[in-house]
């Protein structure tokens, strides 16, 4: 692929002059007046600076596809007339061709990474540091695959940067089959296994952020090919994976839901795998614009927030046990409030200098309405004002640019991928370490400790896949991960996968402005959608059209898909 291989080069030759970035401490880029590809790679803090960008810049723009696909394709969030919410997305929509080429510049920064490592590592950069470095940048390059085939389905294996470029072949790329790159996927993951430290600087990388992933590629390709069933050696290495991560990590669930996604728990224990983000336009691409497109109008001293007229879907609501046509907020369950804000909703991390913020007051005194017809609008991936910027983590935030971390996987996630392996192709389970780290997950949603919770009729005696698939949706909503439940739903129950997006309450209310500024329910006047419109689902719905811009520089994107050996890769 042309464009893809281009850019390919041109990353991988200019690696250390762009955003040299990581987590807090090695977010600061070093002085690189005098610095080139040859000369850079001398020591063990130039190495890791190296692959540092990987951590944010390559990303920047798969953030708003990040968020849709997972999001709103899957009915958990509404977004008014987005294609993404009728699954009517065509091959020029810009937020798929701008995730396209990110994810493709990702594999460019790793390929990039690999090769000057090996190539250009001066004779006093440590053995570890080579390692470790690499091993980072195969999880961020397995990172980039894993969405590319959820996403797409077959796409090319770009190995290597210099490789393509020398052998002339970058627009004449055939697709690999689906198999071939999850054995790709699962190749490279070994790979950083086998380098990467089992302790690692804090916020970056480690081994068990590896095997975290490992479980979760696996327990996604148990079900591809096999038609209403999974394969048992894929649920047992998903399984097997899941549980090094929850028994030798040394990780814990931090008490509090809401507070992971707070800046000060930018690099807490929870957190597997981010994208590390810094509140700076220089450059551009090391921050986290989520909130300008989540957030209401004002949220902000910027202006620089548009996102009230989207929100949490009915359907997700629903999940919950919540209702916008209600003036109290009664469901117990606290990752409700962490993930929606609602009538009755006051947040004191947010506008914390202003005692708080109350959703109702601000929609009803400070804009005059209603702006999201769900009756709800986002919390996760907002920071709140620049004073709540500064609270966080030291410093303020600038326009369209936060520091928050966008996790991508959370140890809560692995519980329950865990819990799911276990139970299988069985209609139940009652194994006990499977059911102690799933209601692991449902203590810290009701507020209590696991010791307390155990004996309550909140917990879980036996776990079934409907409660597993429901956790699952109530624990990572509006974090951009949904939509791959489907995909790997739909590998081998299609027909239940399509049916309950079709099921689902995806459209909005009429009315709800009136109800909240009267205190009084007239059904007449505050409804929701008598007529919702039913996307056609289709099974080739599970496959998003690549872009345009890819198609024109590689014609066989649109042929078959050729079997490749995955055995002639090595790292």
């Amino acid at each position: 692929m042309k464009r893809i291989n281009i850019l390919s080069k041109i990353l991988s030759m200019a690696l250390v002059v762009l955003g040299l970035l990581s987590c807090e401490e090695f977010l600061d880029r070093p002085t690189i007046d005098n610095y080139n590809v040859d000369n850079f790679y001398q020591t063990d803090e130039q190495c890791f600076q190296a692959v540092n960008p990987i951590y944010n810049s390559p990303w920047y723009d798969f953030q708003r596809g990040f968020f849709k696909i997972g999001e709103v394709l899957s009915g958990n969030f509404y977004w008014g007339a987005s294609p993404y919410m009728t699954f009517t997305i065509n091959s020029t929509d810009q937020d798929l061709v701008n995730m396209s080429a990110s994810l493709w510049a990702v594999n460019a920064y790793c390929n990039g990474t690999l090769e000057n490592i090996d190539l250009k590592a001066g004779p006093e950069v440590s053995e570890q540091t080579k390692l470790t470095v690499k091993g980072e940048a195969l999880v961020w390059k397995a990172m980039a695959y894993f969405y590319l085939v959820r996403i797409f389905g077959e796409v090319p294996i770009v190995h290597s940067n210099s490789a393509e470029i020398s052998e002339g072949d970058y627009n004449s790329k055939y697709k690999a089959t689906i198999p071939n790159i999850y054995d790709y996927i699962i190749m490279t993951l070994e790979q950083a296994i086998e380098w990467l430290p089992e302790k690692n600087e804090t916020g970056r990388i480690d081994r068990y952020s590896a095997y975290g992933l490992l479980s979760k590629v696996y327990l996604t390709k148990s079900g591809y090919g096999i038609d209403g069933s999974r394969n048992a050696d894929d649920l047992q290495k998903a399984a097997q994976y899941a549980l090094k991560v929850i028994d030798n990590s040394g990780r814990e669930l931090l008490p509090v839901y809401s507070d992971v996604f707070r800046l000060e728990n930018n690099d807490s224990q929870e957190s597997l795998l981010a994208w590390k983000w810094k509140a700076s336009r220089d450059p551009w691409t090391q921050n986290n614009s989520l909130q300008s497109d989540l957030a209401l109008p004002k949220f902000s001293e910027f202006a620089d927030t548009w996102g009230g007229y989207n929100g949490p879907s009915v359907d997700l609501q629903d999940a919950f046990n919540e209702s916008a046509l209600s003036l109290n907020r009664e469901n117990t369950d606290r990752r409700r409030k962490a993930t929606m804000m609602m009538y009755s909703d006051n947040y004191d991390y947010f506008w914390a200098d202003k005692g708080g913020f109350d959703w109702a007051d601000f929609c009803l005194n400070e804009l005059n309405e209603i702006q999201s017809p769900t009756g709800a609008n986002c919390v996760k991936h907002l920071v709140g004002n620049n004073n709540d910027h500064v609270l966080g983590i030291g410093y303020g935030m600038q326009g369209m640019a936060t520091s928050l971390s966008t996790h991508l996987l959370r140890l809560s996630d692995v519980y329950l991928i865990y819990a799911e392996a276990v139970l299988g192709n069985d209609a139940s389970s009652s194994d006990a370490k499977a059911l102690e780290v799933f209601n692991k997950v449902r203590a810290r949603a009701y507020g209590m400790d696991y010791s307390e919770f155990v004996g309550t009729s909140l917990a879980a005696t036996s776990l079934s896949f409907d409660k597993i698939w429901k956790e699952r949706r109530l624990e990572l909503a509006c974090e951009g991960d949904r939509w791959y439940d489907y995909v790997r739903l739909h590998y081998y129950q299609p027909q239940e996968a399509i049916a309950e997006l079709k099921a689902q309450r995806r459209s909005s209310y009429t009315g709800l402005f009136s109800f909240y500024e009267s205190g009084t329910l007239d059904t007449d006047v505050t409804y929701y959608d008598k007529n919702p419109v039913i996307p056609n689902i289709t099974d080739d719905s599970f496959t998003l059209p690549f872009p345009d811009t890819d198609l024109t520089m590689n014609k066989h994107l649109m042929e078959p898909a050729v079997e490749h050996d995955i055995s002639e890769y090595s790292y």
